[in-house]
């Protein structure tokens, strides 16, 4: 398969395949050969996907999570427990627990953790959005709801120290969530568990 280094486009193409996370040298190699065996109206279809994904996806300018408009599906629904955020880490995350069909909460996308080693700092997480949102009375609680990975509980810990003088109750996901476990990856009696188990931090 190594001859597609000699045809340029093909080349960029498994290149660029190849940036996607968790797809690596030999998956983008099948997936750029499917891509050019594929019929025109469906490349067609999938290059419009990508662009009409990127063009009109933003943020919620509530809580930060993907949206199409301005407020989240989420946020514009007028039947959620306003006085309980769930905190996590990506978009996906809010997927897991939703699937759920359990939980009644709002959220806030963090969108990622703090991270020294990557040079992740308070001002790169959506951190000023979500003190922004406690700064009245409606919220009285906020979950943590991060993986329990070094950098997620680190970045748990430096929350609470900013949330609990605001008189707001912080609580972490309960019991169900393996050490080092990604949500994303949890099953949904699990995370219904660990939620219905969160303690105070």
């Amino acid at each position: 398969m190594a001859a597609y280094k000699s045809i340029p486009p093909l080349s960029v193409l498994v290149e660029q395949l190849e940036r996607l996370p968790g797809v690596g040298h030999k998956s983008a190699e099948r997936l750029a050969y499917h891509v050019l065996t594929m019929p025109e109206a469906d490349a067609q279809k999938l290059t419009g996907a990508i662009s009409n994904a990127r063009s009109k996806i933003r943020y919620c300018s509530i809580c930060c999570n993907l949206s199409d408009s301005e407020l989240c599906p989420i946020c514009s629904d007028s039947s959620r427990d306003r006085s309980v955020i769930c905190v996590v880490e990506d978009p996906k995350d809010i997927f897991a627990f939703e699937k759920t069909n359990e939980f009644n909460m709002t959220y806030h996308v963090l969108h990622g953790v703090l991270s020294p080693m990557q040079n992740i700092g308070p001002d790169d997480l959506k951190i000023k959005e979500l003190l922004a949102r406690l700064s009245g009375d409606e919220v009285k609680e906020v979950i943590m709801g991060l993986s329990s990975t070094v950098t997620g509980e680190a970045t748990s810990m430096y929350l609470s120290k900013l949330i609990k003088p605001m008189g707001i109750k912080v609580t972490r996901l309960g019991f169900g969530i393996p050490v080092g476990a990604d949500l994303e990856y949890a099953d949904e009696v699990t995370l219904k568990r660990s939620v219905s188990t969160r303690t105070e931090i």
